[in-house]
Order: C-alpha cells, then structure tokens, then sequence
C-alpha cells in the first residue's frame, strides 16, 4: 500500500486493482496514474489483490475488501479508481462498502474524453459512449427507490422512474447515433472531394501522448494543440503538406492505449475509420520509453487497427521524440526496428526522409505527361482541373493549350490521344 499527499488543485484518489500472479504492480498501474492525473485525480494510496480473476459480486476478496475499507478512510481520498471495467453489481458493491464513489477504468477515460472534446462531433460521440456504459448502471441512481420496484405492495414511483429515464436514455442514444450518421456522410462527402484530388491520404496512429499531433505540426506546418497529456486528440484533423511537387494528406487521429473499452471503439467508430480509408497508416512510437513498454503500446495499437478493421492497411513506423535519447538507445532502436524512420516532430531531425519515405510509397502513383488540348475541347481542360492532378506548366497557344501536368496512372487511357511526343520520353519523376 502506496500513500503520499496529492496536489490541492486536485481531486484525492485511493487504486484499487486485482492482478494477476506475478505481474508487477507498479508497472501495470503507471498507466492508470496517467489516466488518474490526466483527469484531474491524484493517487494518494494504492491497494493491490493477486488473483486469477476479481470476485464475481465483489471485485476484491472478502479479507481485502475489509483492508480497503480501511486503507480508504484513513488515507482522506475522494473517490476511488479501479483498474478494471467493473460489473455494475460489483460497482454497487464498493459503493455500499466505501460509502464513496467508485470510478472504474471506463469512466475515467470517458471523464477525460468529455473534458477534451471541443467539436460537436467529439461531444455527441462522448455523449454516446457515456450513455451506452450507463444505461445497464442506471438502477444504482435509484437504490433509495429500489425497495418501490419488485413485486406486490411494492410498485410505485421509483420503477415508473427508473424506467422513464432508460426510455430517455435508449431515445437519446437513437437520437446520437442518427446524428453521427449525418456527420459520417458528410465527411465521406468530404473525403471524396479529397480522393477526386488524388491525394495520398496518410494516416497517424498510435498509443496515446507519443506525439502524433506534434509530428501532424512539423509534417504539415499545422497547428493543432499538442498539450502533454492523455487523449489531447479526439477528433479527426487532415492537413497537407508537399513534397517534390507533389501533395499529401495526413490525418491524426484518436490515441489508443491498452485495453480500450468497447464503447470508446463504437462511440469513436466516425473518427476511428479516417485510419480505416487512409492509403497508408504511419505507426507512431515513443523512442524515451523503454523496450517492455514499447512492445506493449505496440501490441495495443496492433490490437485496436485489427478491431477496426485496418490491420491490412500498409503501415510505415516512425520512431518520434529520438531527440530525447542518446546514441546508444538510438542504435538500439535501429537494431529493434530496422525498417522504421527515426524523427523528432520536435526539432525537425529526420522530417525531410520521412517525406521522402511517404513519397516513394507512392512514387508509381502519377506519370509527368506533356498534353495539347484543342480549344474546341475545352471540356477535357476541365477535366483535367478536376482531376487535382498537380499541374506544373500551362501555355496557351494559338490553336489550344499546352500542358505540363503529372496524370494519375490510370487515367492516362482518357488523355492518350492529347499526349505529345515529349512525354513519352519524359521519365515519371520519382520521389525519393
């Protein structure tokens, strides 16, 4: 049992985890002090059960639900946060006992998504997610009626009440997801204006706070808030950069961490699946963290891709915050991750080779072709402009108009009869 004095701004919590046999516990609950502290909860005091599995109605044994009782109590915490999606009867259980609220794993992430969601689209899909977790919880809002609600003599106006709020709930969570539906096409709308351009579309994944909206900034001179904490990303954000003339798209998405709970998958599906349409998924990791830890991020991202559906997606790694490492952990990793690109967002080391390495995933992608477009055929020139192929030259001559244009391959058959005769002679120009 771990107890120290927490910062006054925040809110005291007590840990409550059961492990299994030799897992160490202050490893396997580093994250959940993140996740504490991110929503605004400091950890005062930990108290850990080694079992194959918490206790069906209970979550602790019977011996260590009295030893938290006291540990509880005597370490002054507000509320208690445990490391495990609980059962709603287990739930109940701890709250009759601490007498205290009792904040499982879910909750807590749910509480920081509620805090960082700033667009309508982020908000409605926390709303979802907290309603769905809630709804099968909801009979623990009402255990001063509960006594109202089973059998002869007791109906009354707790299980009319009860009921009322599932029905307002389940009308709500109808209500949501049509609304998200909405929002879905129109961002299918928006990404067929994307695709009608021909622009590669790339993808930032990876465990939460490894720095992908820091390398979205550096890759693409955005600004998107890169605050040091949990989730500070929610929302999808897609910004371009270029590169030997050539354009490019990259979308940073949600940050996943281990054991995600299902109704962050489903409420965050409209966010989730910019990764599922990206041409490529760059793989983002965190050089400063040790091996253990980077297999197990690894694992997890791995995990929530196949979840999703992306797992046969191509997939580049990149190695970020290497600037925060020395030679030797740097060789590490190269031996560890041979193929990987090793950059830091932060001081623009190693940014212009991942370009390059982005670019040459798409090198075979255009063709540099010279056209001559007659001015009786004007409609191929707005064919051409609506393509978004990138257009490097334009001459208008006295018959019709001259071209310099890179041409997605596979509409060179519509414009062969407008190529001239330099072009074929012309290599496609390869990005490196």
């Amino acid at each position: 049992m771990i107890q120290r004095q927490p910062d006054p701004a925040l809110e005291r919590g007590f840990i409550a985890a059961v492990l299994a046999q030799g897992v160490d516990s202050d490893d396997e609950l580093a994250e959940l002090r993140e996740l504490a502290r991110t929503a605004l909860v400091e950890p005062i005091g930990e108290l850990v059960q080694h079992r194959p599995r918490p206790e069906r109605r209970t979550y602790l044994g019977k011996g260590k639900l009295e030893q938290l009782k006291r540990a509880y109590r005597e370490s002054g915490a507000e509320v208690l946060v445990v490391d495990d999606e609980l059962e709603p009867a287990q739930q109940r259980t701890l709250e009759d006992t601490l007498q205290a609220r009792v904040v499982d794993r879910t909750q807590l992430i749910l509480d920081i998504f509620a805090q960082h969601a700033v667009s309508a689209e982020g908000k409605l899909q926390v709303e979802l997610a907290q309603l769905e977790y809630n709804l099968p919880r909801m009979r623990g809002m009402w255990q001063h009626l509960e006594r109202l609600g089973g059998g002869v003599g007791t109906r009354g106006p707790g299980e009319s009440q009860l009921e009322t709020d599932r029905r307002i709930a389940r009308r709500r969570i109808t209500l949501l997801r049509r609304r998200l539906k909405e929002l879905r096409k129109q961002r299918e709308v928006r990404r067929k204006e994307r695709r009608r351009a021909e622009a590669p579309t790339v993808a930032l994944a990876g465990y939460t706070n490894v720095g992908k909206s820091t390398l979205l900034n550096a890759l693409t001179e955005a600004d998107v808030s890169v605050k040091n904490r949990l989730f500070e990303t929610l929302d999808p954000t897609t910004r371009a950069f270029e590169h030997d003339g050539r354009k490019y798209l990259v979308t940073d998405t949600v940050g996943f961490i281990r054991r995600l709970p299902t109704q962050l998958v489903e409420g965050f599906a409209a966010t989730l699946e910019e990764t599922l349409v990206a041409d490529l998924v760059l793989h983002v990791v965190d050089a400063s963290v040790g091996d253990d830890r980077l297999g197990e991020q690894a694992r997890a991202v791995a995990g929530v891709l196949k979840e999703i559906g992306a797992q046969e997606l191509p997939l580049e790694t990149v190695i970020n915050k290497i600037d925060a490492v020395d030679a030797l952990r740097r060789r590490r990793l190269s031996n560890l991750l041979p193929e990987a690109v090793q950059v830091s967002a932060l001081t623009g080391e190693g940014l212009e080779a991942l370009r390059a390495r982005i670019a040459s995933r798409f090198s075979d992608r255009y063709e540099a072709v010279h056209l001559f477009l007659p001015y009786q055929e004007g409609g191929k020139l707005a064919e051409l402009y609506a393509l978004g192929a990138p257009i490097e030259e334009r001459e208008d001559r006295a018959e019709g108009v001259f071209v310099r244009a890179r041409l997605p391959r596979r509409e060179l058959r519509r414009f062969a009869r407008y190529l001239v005769a330099e072009a074929r002679s012309e290599p496609a120009r390869q990005a490196r």
